[in-house]
């Protein structure tokens, strides 16, 4: 995947106001190699740790918005902090992690750097971050209220029952009932069927010409 260095300077342009003089301190201090990568649907940002040879390493999806941004960046952090404590003796999400995260972002939370629609989610992830920055519904239906305006993406959750869409990968699917918190769609092209999230990000596809 593409990635490119941020140079010190340019770092602000992707945080919220406020928060860049903190984050850098944690860079500096770790010694953290920060990339931006291009747009990833699977993932929004990930996590290396330091060997003998190199830094500890850091990506984040360079299409977040500024909240997005600082939220993956908090959570690969927390990663980082984690390992230097307990090395790789605990799991990746595990309790640690989580009570890790968990100060991290209020160590931000208390500076008022977010909108209260997002500290609201975040205060309520505390209780129990989700293993992926973009696994908690509410959380990420609030954030992508801060994108920029023009996406062509909708949610699963925003087109009709029967609507086609298309995927990152090119696959089209159409829309099904909901089962439970999963939506059921059927692939166009081989009539399997697969479970989406209701925030799974697509693409709506045209079929008046079809």
């Amino acid at each position: 995947m593409p990635k490119q260095e941020v140079p010190i300077a340019q770092l602000q342009d992707y945080l919220p106001t406020g928060t860049y003089d903190a984050v850098l301190g944690y860079l500096r201090q770790f010694k953290v190699h920060l990339t931006v990568a291009r747009e990833r649907k699977s993932i929004l940002g990930d996590y290396r740790h330091r060997t003998h040879h190199d830094n500890h390493r850091i990506s984040v999806n360079g299409n977040l918005n500024k909240y997005s941004f600082l939220v993956t960046l908090l959570h690969e952090l927390a990663h980082l902090l984690t390992f230097e404590q307990f090395g790789n003796k605990v799991m990746a999400h595990g309790r640690e992690w989580k009570t890790i995260y968990g100060k991290l972002l209020d160590q931000f939370l208390q500076h008022k750097v977010f909108p209260p629609d997002i500290e609201k989610e975040l205060l309520l992830s505390l209780q129990n971050p989700a293993a992926s920055s973009c696994a908690e519904e509410g959380l990420l239906r609030v954030l992508r209220k801060y994108d920029a305006a023009g996406s062509r993406f909708l949610l699963i959750e925003e087109i009709a029952i029967n609507a086609v869409f298309r995927t990152s990968d090119g696959r089209v699917f159409q829309k099904g009932k909901k089962l439970r918190k999963r939506f059921q769609c059927k692939e166009v092209g081989t009539g399997r069927v697969y479970l989406f999230s209701p925030v799974y990000e697509v693409e709506l596809v045209n079929t008046a010409s079809s």
